[in-house]
């Protein structure tokens, strides 16, 4: 049985753009941003540089162990992990960071009984630098079979900020269509896609079936699919976000 090319790859396309992609507390910024976000309080608060490290952090005391917060760096990784005691009377923490790149951040967190958390913070311009880099080294079309290869074996792609996917699957007649991780680069943006048969006949896929119309390399896994069986997609476009900068 033969998928209709544009249904598979419309419905690509709109999930993509539509799923909500999870991290955890993933915040973005730029040099001089302010960063919002949650704290807990009794439990530790990491939060974490993507591509960069924290070199020195600047707040006020209270003087009052009972009502301030502590903040350790960790010198392994660069990370600092907040404290804030369940005492703690304000609403909000605030501080200021210096990175080990030269950026600097303003911190205006709310403290609120939550179990521990993870902050993952990436600044564009650093990561745009660095993964135009990575794309430069080859030309447009082996850089996005290269990512291809790196979304294939779960590797770290310099620059790239990757995303998993939180959203549900959908359906496209007899199959299932799901996202699962987005790479993002500067000028290249990278899916890894899951597509499972629903129907109880074996599925004939090609590459161009999934293809959406601005794709720039494509790869499928396995091109026949037996009933209730699944397949991986790589779909490599352009990144729109870079285009509209």
């Amino acid at each position: 049985m033969m998928l209709k090319v544009k249904p598979i790859a419309a419905a690509l396309s709109l999930l993509a753009a539509a799923s909500p992609l999870h991290a955890d507390q993933y915040k973005q910024t730029a040099d001089g941003g302010a960063i919002d976000c949650i704290v807990s309080k009794r439990e530790l608060t990491r939060v974490s540089l993507i591509g960069d490290q924290f070199a020195s952090v600047s707040k006020i005391s209270t003087g009052y162990p009972y009502n301030d917060f502590a903040v350790t760096n960790e010198p392994v990784r660069g990370d600092i992990y907040l404290s804030v005691p369940d005492t703690y009377a304000a609403a909000t923490i605030s501080f200021f960071a210096t990175t080990k790149k030269g950026f600097v951040y303003k911190f205006s967190c709310r403290a609120e009984p939550v179990d521990a958390q993870q902050i993952f913070i990436t600044n564009p311009a650093l990561a745009k630098s660095d993964a135009a880099d990575w794309e430069a080294e080859t030309p447009l079309g082996e850089a996005a079979v290269r990512l291809i290869q790196a979304m294939a074996n779960n590797q770290i792609v310099p620059g790239y900020i990757i995303r998993q996917a939180a959203a549900s699957p959908s359906r496209v007649g007899d199959l299932e269509v799901q996202l699962i991780a987005e790479y993002r680069g500067s000028g290249l943006l990278g899916k890894v896609i899951r597509l499972t048969n629903k129907s109880a006949d074996a599925l004939n896929i090609t590459e161009s079936d999934i293809a959406p119309r601005d794709s720039v390399a494509v790869s499928l896994a396995t091109s026949t699919l037996k009933a209730g069986a699944s397949t991986t997609a790589y779909l490599v476009g352009a990144n729109a976000e870079t285009q509209n900068d």
